[in-house]
């Protein structure tokens, strides 16, 4: 009798103990997954900045003790392996003014990490600490996005990954594409965003948005808050699309940098209505070209003085500002062609003109 309830208890373990497994199973889901594949590869980032106090009720005794009023902050965010050799993507604005900048794996290994490079116009960075076989997130293509598709957020929001030594996870949506929000005051371009409703909070910066294969479809960079006292997640976030991630990335590793500088080698001024009526233009847009440098692009574009630019880049212009905008806008570098629509001879006649190294 007692081998009968030994035996008997035994199977009652062995089915609780299979009914576990199914259970464990099942909470098992792409989402975990996606999370699990990727998780090696998102690292925090501590940095230590140069900052200036601007504060005009600062104390004027400092003066007597310190050169300068520059001081030393410390600020964190996210990035994400790319490379198994140590290469790492995160934003511009994480690691701007750095002094120092510590990276923390996954298990609480830390590394000092170098600056690669940094594109400040479209916030992308790429550091690199020093080793071998590290794992590394794959890349997705931001081209081929599903609106209302399950996306995941990861990183180091409010410097959490220090106490776990892991990226915390946030689940949303896509719930935006092609988001254009043109020139910053900062000087940053963000255009063709990624938005989403997965939490998004200070710290998250540089760190991954995955899809439901893990692939990293961009890096998270701002978000929108209910007003100018907090900086909390309302569901409004934006990420960089991965595909001008990787192409500013392959710039900066092998540069250093994205150049920006140009000259054209053209001079022009707003048309007004004496020009208008003098050209029997058809409109008040557009800008006149009153010098061209010989030799100069805008020379080998044959260009003309007397030449009205009415478009760049699809774009009506009425003045340079407006002309150089467009330009930072459209994300173009040296080596670039722009497109420009001419009035000339009463025709409009489309043409291009090459972006040279500045002086």
């Amino acid at each position: 009798m007692i081998n009968k309830i030994i035996v008997f208890g035994s199977m009652l373990i062995m089915v609780l103990f299979s009914k576990d497994l199914s259970v464990l199973d099942g909470r098992q889901t792409k989402i975990t997954k996606a999370i699990k594949n990727i998780s090696n590869s998102v690292v925090g980032i501590n940095v230590t900045q140069i900052s200036r106090n601007n504060n005009l009720y600062y104390n004027p005794w400092n003066n007597f003790f310190q050169k300068n009023n520059n001081y030393k902050v410390q600020n964190s965010g996210s990035g994400v392996l790319i490379s198994s050799d140590g290469y790492i993507i995160t934003n511009a604005h994480v690691i701007e003014n750095a002094v120092e900048i510590i990276v923390i794996l996954m298990g609480g290994g830390e590394y000092k990490a170098s600056i690669i490079g940094a594109d400040f116009a479209t916030d992308i960075a790429v550091l690199k600490i020093k080793g071998l076989n590290f794992e590394y997130a794959q890349l997705g293509n931001s081209d081929d996005l599903i609106l209302g598709e399950w996306v995941i957020a990861l990183g180091n929001p409010l410097g959490l990954f220090s106490l776990s030594d892991k990226a915390t996870a946030t689940i949303g949506i896509l719930s935006g594409m092609n988001m254009d929000f043109g020139l910053k005051e900062s000087g940053r371009v963000y255009q063709n965003m990624i938005q989403t409703d997965a939490a998004i909070n200070s710290g998250n910066s540089g760190g991954p948005l995955i899809n439901i294969l893990g692939e990293v479809i961009g890096i998270n960079t701002f978000i929108m808050t209910g007003s100018g006292y907090t900086a909390g997640s309302i569901g409004i976030g934006f990420a960089i699309p991965i595909n001008l991630v990787n192409e500013i990335a392959k710039e900066l590793k092998q540069h250093g940098k994205v150049e920006r500088k140009f000259q054209t080698g053209i001079s022009v001024q707003p048309v007004d209505k004496y020009i208008k009526q003098y050209l029997r233009l058809p409109s008040n847009n557009g800008v006149i070209i009153t010098d061209i440098e010989k030799k100069s692009e805008g020379d080998k574009a044959g260009l003309r003085i007397g030449d009205i630019i009415l478009k760049v880049e699809s774009q009506l212009v009425n003045n340079r500002t407006g002309i150089l905008k467009i330009i930072s806008e459209s994300l173009k570098k040296t080596g670039d062609y722009i497109t420009l629509l001419i009035w000339r001879d009463g025709k409009q006649i489309e043409m291009k003109i090459l972006l040279s190294e500045g002086k």
